[in-house]
Formats: structure tokens, C-alpha cells, sequence
């Protein structure tokens, strides 16, 4: 994986660099032509004349916007920027989940569904199947997807199913295949002109469960934590989960081709991984995975946090939600380093109770230290929900907005929405696919399903795509000298009066952009906007 992390040091080969990843828009996006001359010969542009053209294409995508096939392809080739909230095994098809389940010998059960190693016993059918019986293909991806799931349904219908889902397809996503996994989720992501992605998995989890049975739970934080640690234990756990990426990376490189002349296009895109835990297991076990995560983030920069994860209905999830806040606030102390974006508020009154409403975004902002909220959908019904806005805009605090499996899992869409709410309130504010193998969407349908349910005009939509850079666990110094919730985008001092995203930055932009993982992204995504926006006018035109 070290290569995946390797990006042009300085800007000298940024064009080539973005190749793969969503400035040079491919012919099925808007058939727009490639422009190389103008790429290669950037116009200093002023502040004035970019708005302008900003501005143009603002007009250009409201004169499409009732074409449903150029809306699409508009969206499709815009840039994106980063997805935030993404679950590997989630995001990967469901054509490669049942590639994989063929490929290593799985069996079904008839029943459920369920992949389970083989041989084949009574109830059983080879996964090899789906070769020659395209009627068992279709039932297998209805099951592992989303895929003709009815919209008249009962309410948990959507929740349930989705769910179910991960049960069904997990002897298929088990670590040994996360490089594989990978390759195809970065190549999705790639080809909608996206360039960073955080996606989470579960480390080393079948030491991570050994040792948290070994160890068992203490109420007294401090005191398991100096169990978990005492004779290099958690350092043992640690180096298994990077030799794990380790394998990870080798496997992702092979399997894009990366470094060789057929390269897959997701070898360019820049991959980060939170660590999950699973917060319907004991608390030995979610305190054990939250510690391995943030050790991780802080020894390995492939790790940059943890999260927890399944359902936040869940009895356990319940039951222990405010403990798991707890587990944060101490971890948060002993690893400073580690960030923190929590599932929070994936929650309507159809699933838990209104005491249950009311209190975990509030707790996972002001007890867990979440820096992103993923869905936030239950906000109507916290606390104090004025307070709650005011607290994440002023802190910071983002929104990982997550459109259409909402719908799928919650039934919550349109003006029930709190998307808006957010936005208004000056909380930064991103969209992303949660798991688009799954719901059988991808980020740029997730931006159009946006733009059209809300009206969002194209610097609105620039302007979230932006906002998904600044948010990232990404390291270094930000581009961006504008923090208040109206971010108007002004580069900092060092790169002040230069157009972002130009091919030859002055001397003191290029040393902050060599310095910072966080800034050069940012300058990429303003290099592909150019671009693109040069692209769409010359169409248009």
C-alpha cells in the first residue's frame, strides 16, 4: 500500500497524476473533448474571472437540470472529492462478491442465502452455480443487495434486509480479501471522478476477539487498558493488523495492476482506513477494537481513527451506547492523535423508543469526540437541537450525509430529511455512499440525488465537494484560510493571489504543499474543477 500513499511531491506531474482519478473526463462522461492544450498551458485566471466561469457553468447545469441523462452525466463527471463514510465490504459489487464466493469454493444455503465454506452439504448448492443458472445469479444478488427490493414495504423491511445483508456475504469478506475489495471500491471510485477515500474495516479482528476473551472486561477503564497493554499485548495486536495491510496492500496492488501499463484507475486514488468496531458485541470486545484502532492511527498512517459500527437499534448497541462514549473519552486521552468519526442519530421513533432519540449525537459530540457525524438523522428529536447545530458548526463538526440509504434503511428522505437543517446551520456538511455495493448506488447518483432533491445549485455542490477534502483525516495544514461556516474557499497566505489547482505554484505554496498530505489534495481538486469547468463551457458553447 506504500505506493497508494506516494503522490507527486512536486505538482510536476500533477496532470499525469490525474489521469485515473477525475480530471480528465472519460468519453462516457458529458463526451466532452480533452482540452490538453489548455491543461497544459493553465491561464493565470484572477479571483473574478473563475467566479465567472464558475458561474457559467452554475447556468449550464440549470438549463440541463430537467434532462435527466445530462444531469447524470454532469454528475458523474464532476469532480467529487472524498468519501468519507464508506464500509469496505458494503461498498464493494455484489457481481464481486459472488466473483469471490465462486472463486474460492463457497457453497449456498438455499434458505438464506448464506455463504459458508464448503463441501457442500444438504440444503447447500455450489456457489459455482451462478455460471449456468442465471435465475440462482438473480436471487443470490437480491439477497446480498438491494437490488428490485420493493419500495411498498413495512417499515423494517429495508432495515432489515439491509442488515442482513453483511451475514450472508461475510465468508466472502474476510480480511484475505480486503486488497481484492479495495481494488474494486477505489476503481468505482475513480471513475467518478473521486481522488480520497476513507473506508472502514475490522483489523486483525479474529486476534482482536482472542484477546479481548483473554483479557475480559473491567469496568474500571484505566484498569483494562493496563491489562490490554501489559506485556506488549496491544503491541502484538498492532503488528498483526499492520501486517495485515501489509497483505493488503500487495493484494490491492495485483489485483489494479498498479505500476504497470494497465494500471486500473483506483491505483491513483489516495486510501485511508478507519478502524470499526462492532457495538452490538460485549464491552470487552468493543473496548479491545476501539484501542487497537487508535494505537493504530497513531503508529500507521493507512490508519487515521476508529468508528463503530452495526446497528445503532441494536439491544447491545442500546443498551451500552452511553459506556461506548465513555471507552471514547478515555481512549481520546491516551491516544490524542487518533480522530474520531461516530455513527450517530441512524435512528426514527419506527425503531427505538423517544428516550433513545434524544441523546446520542449529543453524546457522541460532547462525550465521544467525534469530529464527523455519520446520518445525524434523528436530529428533530435530540436535546437541545439548536445548541447541538450551534455547537457542531462552531466546533467544526461535520456531517457525513449518506442520502439513499437512509431511504433504504430508515425511510427517511426529501423534507424529512435534516440535510438542510445542517446546512443551514453552517455545519460542514458531506455527502457519501455508506455502502454503495449494497444499495447499488455511487457518489456521483448520491450528488445527483442531492442536487435535484434540494435544488443545489453547482457552486453549492463545488462547495460540498470541498468540504469533503477539509473534513478527511488527512494530515498536514489546510489550502484554505476561510473557516466560517460560509467558507469562501480564499488560499492561505502562502498561496495567495495564485489560481489553486495551477500547474506551477510560486515557491512558498509549492513548500506547503510538499508538507501537507491535506493541502496538495485540495490543489489536485482544484486543478480537476478547472478543468472540468473549461471542458463543460467549451461543450456547451
Amino acid at each position: 500500500m506504500s505506493q497508494i500513499f506516494v503522490r507527486c511531491r512536486s505538482l510536476k506531474g500533477l496532470r499525469a497524476s490525474m489521469v485515473g482519478v477525475g480530471v480528465v473526463l472519460v468519453a462516457s462522461a458529458v463526451a466532452l473533448p480533452l482540452a490538453t492544450a489548455d491543461a497544459a498551458k493553465p491561464r493565470p485566471d484572477s479571483e473574478h474571472s473563475t467566479i465567472a466561469r464558475e458561474g457559467r457553468v452554475a447556468a449550464h447545469l440549470e438549463h440541463i437540470r430537467s434532462d435527466p441523462h445530462q444531469l447524470r452525466e454532469f454528475m458523474r463527471a464532476m469532480p467529487k472529492g472524498a468519501d468519507l463514510h464508506n464500509h469496505l465490504s458494503g461498498a464493494a459489487s455484489t457481481q464481486l462478491l459472488i466473483d469471490l464466493a465462486v472463486h474460492n469454493g463457497l457453497c449456498i444455503e438455499e434458505d438464506s442465502s448464506t455463504a459458508v465454506q464448503g463441501p457442500c452439504k444438504d440444503g447447500s448448492r455450489p456457489a459455482s452455480d451462478v455460471r449456468t443458472d442465471s435465475a440462482f445469479r438473480e436471487k443470490l444478488a437480491r439477497a446480498w443487495s438491494m437490488k428490485d427490493f420493493p419500495q411498498n414495504r413495512p417499515s423494517r423491511a429495508g432495515h432489515d434486509h439491509f442488515f442482513a445483508t453483511f451475514d450472508k456475504f461475510m465468508a466472502v469478506t474476510t480480511n484475505d480479501f480486503n486488497g481484492k475489495l479495495q481494488a474494486d471500491v477505489a476503481n468505482t471510485a475513480a471513475r467518478n471522478h473521486q481522488q480520497y477515500l476513507e473506508t472502514m474495516i475490522s483489523p486483525a479482528f479474529p486476534q482482536a476477539a482472542k484477546l479481548a476473551k483473554q483479557v475480559g472486561y473491567d469496568k474500571d477503564l484505566a484498569a483494562m487498558h493496563e491489562r490490554l497493554t501489559a506485556g506488549g499485548k496491544l503491541d502484538r495486536l498492532v503488528n498483526a493488523a499492520r501486517k495485515e495491510a501489509d497483505n493488503t496492500d500487495r493484494d490491492f496492488r495485483r489485483a489494479a495492476h498498479c505500476g504497470t501499463a494497465s494500471a486500473q484507475p483506483g491505483c491513483k486514488v489516495e486510501t485511508r482506513f478507519l478502524s470499526h468496531a462492532l457495538r452490538a458485541l460485549a464491552p470487552a470486545d468493543v473496548f479491545t477494537q476501539l484501542e487497537l484502532g487508535m494505537a493504530l492511527a497513531e503508529k500507521d498512517r493507512r490508519f487515521v481513527g476508529v468508528n463503530l459500527v452495526q446497528p445503532e437499534d441494536d439491544k447491545n448497541s442500546l443498551r451500552n451506547y452511553r459506556l461506548h462514549m465513555r471507552m471514547l473519552d478515555f481512549l481520546h486521552r491516551k491516544y490524542p492523535d487518533a480522530h474520531i468519526a461516530l455513527h450517530a442519530g441512524e435512528l426514527t421513533p419506527e425503531f427505538v423508543g423517544r428516550k433513545d432519540l434524544t441523546f446520542h449525537i449529543n453524546e457522541a459530540v460532547r462525550v465521544g469526540h467525534a469530529e464527523r457525524i455519520g446520518h445525524g438523522v434523528d436530529l428533530k428529536h435530540e436535546d437541545l437541537s439548536r445548541k447541538l447545530l450551534h455547537t457542531m458548526a462552531k466546533r467544526g463538526i461535520a456531517l457525513e450525509a449518506n442520502l439513499t440509504s437512509n431511504e433504504q434503511i430508515l425511510q427517511v428522505a426529501g423534507r424529512d430529511h435534516p440535510f438542510q437543517a445542517y446546512r443551514k446551520a453552517g455545519v460542514p456538511v458531506t455527502i457519501s455512499t455508506d455502502d454503495p455495493g449494497i444499495s447499488r448506488t455511487d457518489i456521483s447518483r448520491e450528488y445527483e440525488r442531492a442536487a435535484t432533491t434540494y435544488a443545489l445549485s453547482y457552486p453549492e455542490l463545488k462547495g460540498i465537494a470541498r468540504t469533503s477534502l477539509e473534513e478527511a483525516f488527512l494530515s498536514g495544514k489546510s489550502l484554505w484560510n476561510d473557516k466560517t461556516p460560509k467558507r469562501r474557499y480564499r488560499p492561505v497566505a502562502r498561496c495567495a493571489g495564485q489560481e489553486p489547482g495551477a500547474s506551477h505554484p510560486g515557491a512558498r505554496c509549492q513548500a506547503l504543499l510538499d508538507s501537507s498530505p491535506k493541502a496538495q489534495q485540495e490543489w489536485e481538486l482544484e486543478a480537476a474543477f478547472r478543468n472540468f469547468e473549461r471542458r463543460v463551457l467549451k461543450h456547451s458553447l
